[in-house]
């Protein structure tokens, strides 16, 4: 059997249709999407795999086919395609979400996060958000969704920890980068503490996604109220943790990633779905 026809085989046991044209291997991946394999060497064997638009006359000149890799090996080949096959069913989630595509999330607004172009997140309820973070890990698409209920009062509560911090007793002279700089901090600390997250899954059914989704909408004031944080002096301690910062009397410098929310860790990526 040719390369090719090594190729066509694996990928028909995977489902996956191909076509042989001379010595060009393409597979569908969309109806506007294939990828192409252009053979290179017959012996070693080798090809050449292409990205490009389905169904596109050869002779259209503005047209043209991108390089992305090179493969050695059947593996390799069936590898390229799962992985064009996952970050496109990525991207048309993705998609989804940011357009609000389906009717069962018409009530979400959801925005793409500037440094993290897979999460997106809309707020919910009278003052929560809805994470939902998209991955492909060994090329199997993902959605691990979070509800964050944050504290209505949040506002309120750093204003009130500013002013205790101009009515305190510390000599500390602060330029207007320390002000920036302490108010920045403080905020993102008590934001963190005052932050409730329910942890509600990872699913790699998408239609199951977008029900859930629904769901959070309908529960989302429900879970606010008993998800509520209470009043525990976490505040007062932030202020007072600040203060002794700038006085030098700082002697933990760890203390911030107690409390620190960061994005999803591996562990979560892993998870089946399921929900807490």
């Amino acid at each position: 059997m040719s390369f090719f026809e090594q190729i066509a085989a694996a990928l028909d046991r995977e489902g996956i249709e191909s076509r042989v044209n001379d010595d060009t291997l393409f597979v569908p991946i969309t109806s506007d999407l294939e990828v192409q394999f252009v053979t290179i060497d017959e012996d070693i064997p080798a090809a050449e795999v292409y990205v490009a638009a389905a169904d596109v006359d050869d002779e259209d000149d503005e047209f043209e086919a991108v390089l992305v890799s090179a493969v050695f090996s059947v593996e390799d080949a069936v590898a390229a395609v799962a992985h064009h096959v996952a970050t496109d069913q990525v991207v048309g989630l993705l998609r989804t979400l940011l357009d609000g595509d389906d009717d069962r999330i018409a009530d979400l607004e959801f925005e793409q996060d500037p440094e993290e172009a897979t999460l997106v997140t809309s707020e919910v309820g009278t003052s929560s958000l809805v994470q939902v973070l998209v991955t492909a890990h060994n090329n199997e698409p993902s959605a691990h969704v979070r509800f964050i209920s944050q504290d209505a009062n949040l506002d309120d509560i750093v204003d009130q920890a500013i002013a205790e911090f101009w009515d305190s007793d510390t000599e500390t002279v602060l330029t207007d980068d320390d002000r920036r700089k302490m108010f920045a901090d403080l905020y993102s600390d008590i934001q963190t503490l005052r932050n409730e997250v329910l942890t509600l899954g990872t699913f790699k059914d998408f239609d199951k996604l977008m029900d859930v989704l629904a769901l959070v909408v309908d529960r989302a004031e429900e879970w606010e109220d008993q998800l509520a944080p209470v009043d525990d002096g976490y505040a007062e301690y932030i202020y007072s943790d600040h203060v002794a910062s700038l006085d030098g009397d700082d002697d933990d410098d760890d203390d911030d990633d107690l409390y620190d929310d960061g994005d999803y860790d591996d562990e979560d990526d892993e998870e089946g779905d399921d929900s807490e």
